[in-house]
């Protein structure tokens, strides 16, 4: 027996391991290295082959049957749960309307829905119309400030002995042309320059060939700013020998937007001195509006005195003017004016969305591509024509415009003049504008075809007419915002003590309004109302002035800073501008 009996081998410790996603152990405490994979199989596999006893075979097969009975279980619970949720689908409808989010208040356009139920109520609803007379009942009340000194508002700058030139470059439509050319006017007195008659751009959306000369009174501008600021209308031969007779070959300097007068004092006007002549293109905002008060004053003299329309265009528009007055006999010859912006590349550069469906986007997609290129199909660009619409960034259509103004009690027999370029599928949005207010004219039924000839093809010229008879009229009314209703408002505050006159539409809570298929006409008329006389109170408020290089724009906000040439030629400007039977 002793012989048989071998020693038994060292008992090894037992080391636990714990089981992780990859069959290591997690326990860092324990100084045994884990076993290998390999090593790991062979050892659960030596195990497998032990036989294993009864109470062990036993509790092994309690453990297979009771797992396959949890598993069999949760097989019929998720079935049963799959017919529970397809049952509610077969009652409730599809799945996707179950879930479907409705969209946010505004962002689609549903007017003709609104105009549709409406319309009956609209065309029956003239017993309170408004009276055009009183329509403005807030009274602007100039302060009471220092008097004008002959530092502001007198001819006091008679010497020119610097001999220097500035050319300025105006790019833009009509009124972006204008701001750049009375800044230049502030510039050349700022710098002591010779301002050269400033040179239009080609531009590739306006296509206007037209010169100065073309849209303004050359002459007059000229005769205007004398003393002030010398104008001529080239640079002298021996100077330009030096650029070969080429105003391209004189070098560009690029000047940052809303630059201030320090800059064009401290950086500009050294090489001003060293060269002779500059150039400045483009030109568009390139002076902040925060300037002294006799460069200030320059702005307006050039703005709402030195400016004139060329004859063909000021004589076409009196007569326009005088034929709208004629039109709105039953009103005292008082009219409204609208300034639409709803053209086919207005509307495709939006990017909203209004209810052409598939046939408008498809349409929409090919005036951009063309326009614009590859500029709205880049990854970084995000097209949100719902977020357009809520922020009010979508143009007014003809058919908002007039439900709005009806709204606001102007009856079907109220004379409106339309101002805007070619309407985006015509024929059918301007129809329910013409239903509201048959009596609507645009320069195309005032003007004949003769008229209009010398006209066609130049967007700045057509502009000018638009922009006078709308100067002229009792309510003006601006859909989209831009530099023609922005000047529009100014030189309206100019003439009419301070009150723009102008219906100003808070587009974000108008497109709330015409969104709601549940609205009354009563309940959209009071807010029509209410918009209304906000836009009355608004028209005399001064904006406060925030501390900022471009400060708020002059051009649209005139008074007080241009009360000097208000006081002493308001009531020139009032005989001249306002007297259209003269």
């Amino acid at each position: 027996m002793g012989s048989n009996n071998k020693p038994l081998p060292p008992m090894k410790p037992k080391t636990h391991y714990h089981a992780t996603t990859n069959g290591y152990s997690s326990d860092s405490g324990s100084s045994s290295p884990p076993i290998s994979p390999r090593r790991q199989f062979s050892h659960r596999h030596c195990r497998r082959r032990r036989l294993p006893s009864k109470a062990h075979s036993f509790s092994r097969r309690e453990s297979f049957l009771s797992g396959l009975f949890v598993g069999r279980s949760f097989r019929y619970f998720f079935l049963l749960t799959l017919l529970y949720v397809s049952g509610l689908i077969m009652c409730a409808g599809p799945f996707s309307a179950m879930i479907q989010f409705r969209p946010s208040p505004g962002s689609v356009y549903r007017s003709h829905e609104i105009f549709q139920k409406l319309w009956h109520e609209i065309q029956s609803d003239n017993l309170s119309a408004i009276e055009l007379s009183s329509v403005w009942r807030y009274k602007r009340k100039l302060k009471e400030q220092k008097p004008c000194s002959n530092t502001t508002a007198s001819r006091h700058f008679e010497s020119f002995v610097s001999g220097h030139y500035l050319i300025v470059e105006a790019n833009g439509g009509l009124n972006q042309q204008r701001s750049s050319i009375c800044n230049a006017v502030a510039v050349a007195r700022l710098l002591d320059a010779i301002l050269v008659i400033p040179r239009f751009e080609f531009h590739s959306v306006w296509r206007d060939p037209s010169e100065f000369s073309d849209v303004y009174d050359e002459d007059h501008f000229i005769t205007t700013l004398e003393g002030y600021v010398r104008v001529v209308r080239e640079i002298p031969q021996e100077l330009m020998e030096r650029f070969e007779f080429n105003i391209s070959n004189i070098p560009n300097f690029r000047v940052p937007a809303w630059a201030t007068a320090s800059y064009y004092l401290g950086e500009v006007y050294p090489v001003l001195h060293q060269q002779g002549v500059i150039r400045i293109a483009p030109f568009a905002n390139r002076l902040a509006m925060k300037v002294p008060p006799h460069i200030q004053f320059l702005r307006c003299l050039a703005n709402y005195e030195a400016l004139r329309f060329s004859f063909p265009i000021s004589a076409l528009a009196k007569k326009l003017v005088n034929r709208m007055v004629e039109r709105s006999s039953s009103t005292g010859g008082k009219y409204v004016s609208v300034h639409l912006r709803f053209e086919e590349d207005m509307v495709a550069f939006s990017c909203c969305v209004y209810d052409g469906g598939e046939a408008e986007k498809v349409e929409m997609d090919s005036i951009r591509e063309k326009g614009w290129g590859q500029k709205f199909k880049r990854k970084d660009r995000v097209i949100a024509p719902g977020l357009n619409r809520i922020n009010g960034k979508c143009p007014m259509t003809p058919l908002e415009v007039g439900m709005m103004l009806r709204g606001m009690g102007f009856s079907n027999s109220t004379p409106i003049y339309l101002a805007s370029g070619e309407i985006y599928q015509a024929e059918r949005n301007l129809a329910p504008l013409l239903k509201m207010f048959p009596l609507l004219q645009t320069k195309a039924s005032l003007a004949t075809p003769d008229e209009l000839t010398s006209f066609q093809g130049y967007s700045s010229r057509l502009a000018a007419l638009d922009y006078i008879v709308c100067l002229f009229s009792e309510v003006f009314v601006t859909t989209q915002g831009g530099n023609f209703p922005h000047f529009l408002m100014g030189h309206r505050r100019f003439l009419y003590d301070g009150h723009a006159k102008t219906i100003k539409p808070d587009k974000s809570k108008l497109v709330v309004l015409l969104q709601d298929t549940n609205i009354s006409w009563d309940s959209f008329k009071d807010q029509m109302k209410a918009m209304l006389a906000e836009s009355d109170r608004k028209g005399i408020m001064v904006p406060r002035v925030r501390k900022t290089k471009r400060k708020t724009s002059i051009y649209t906000n005139p008074l007080p800073e241009c009360r000097c040439l208000w006081e002493s030629q308001n009531s020139t400007l009032k005989l001249t501008f306002t007297s259209p039977h003269a």
